[in-house]
This record gives structure tokens, C-alpha cells and sequence, in this order.
């Protein structure tokens, strides 16, 4: 049990900075003196299709990395590891 509150914690915090730096991306895009913190690009496969005449389907995945994640996520991990000494 104690590992998995630890995982839960650490992958709590993960989501928490990336949803905060998206947050914060969005708040500074179009702004003059912070609107660095918004530049991003995707990564990822955006549309794969697979005919195999009787089936087909199609998958793809995107990521779109930010400069305000790149500081997010880190300050979540630190912030981590100072939090959660005793889970």
C-alpha cells in the first residue's frame, strides 16, 4: 500500500505540473513580455490508417511540449520529493 500512494503522489504531481504549465501557456500566449512561455511544438504521429480490407483503423498521438511545462514539471518533481519523504 505504501507503494502505491507513492506512485499515486509522484503521478499526481506529473500531471499536475504539465496541466499548470498548459495552463500557464495559455494565460501568456499573445502577451508582450511572457508570451515566450507559450511557444510549443507537437510531436507525435497524427494520423496512421491501416487497410487490411476486412478491418481498418486508424491511430495517432500528439504532444504539444511548451516552454512554461519545461519549468512546471520539474518545480512538481522537486516539489515532490520534498512533500512526499514519508510515503
Amino acid at each position: 500500500m505504501k507503494n502505491f500512494k507513492r506512485t499515486f503522489a509522484f503521478i499526481f504531481f506529473v500531471l499536475a505540473g504539465i496541466v499548470l504549465g498548459g495552463f500557464i501557456a495559455y494565460a501568456c500566449d499573445g502577451k508582450d513580455y511572457v508570451g515566450w512561455l507559450a511557444w510549443g511544438k507537437n510531436v507525435g504521429v497524427e494520423n496512421v490508417s491501416v487497410d487490411l480490407y476486412v478491418i481498418r483503423f486508424s491511430f495517432g498521438l500528439m504532444i504539444r511540449a511548451t516552454i512554461s511545462q519545461i519549468f512546471t514539471i520539474p518545480a512538481s518533481l522537486v516539489l515532490f520529493s520534498k512533500t512526499c519523504k514519508n510515503l
